[in-house]
């Protein structure tokens, strides 16, 4: 029987560095198309920009505090729902 051996480590950067510049560039490609379209305004997008500003912090929990920045606070149920499906982002 063979001997068992741990799996080296991964290199991470090496990894998910390509993915993460290509969807960065992406993003800087919509924010730009919808600057040039004077839709800045728009609550989804200063939600986006809210979120961007919170990957500069260097705590380890940059995906959940993203994650949150886009989610409805409120903590009681609605009565009734206003529309069906989701809009990607809290609007206040």
């Amino acid at each position: 029987m063979p001997d068992w051996t741990p799996p080296t480590q991964v290199n991470l950067v090496d990894l998910g560095f390509m993915d993460s510049r290509s969807k960065l560039i992406d993003l800087a490609a919509f924010l730009d198309r919808v600057q040039r379209a004077d839709q800045e305004g728009d609550f989804r997008v200063q939600a986006l920009k809210k979120a961007i500003a919170l990957l500069s912090q260097d705590q380890p929990q940059r995906a959940r505090d993203v994650l949150l920045s886009f989610s409805d606070p409120s903590t009681e149920p609605v009565a009734k729902a206003a529309m069906q499906g989701a809009i990607g982002a809290y609007k206040n």
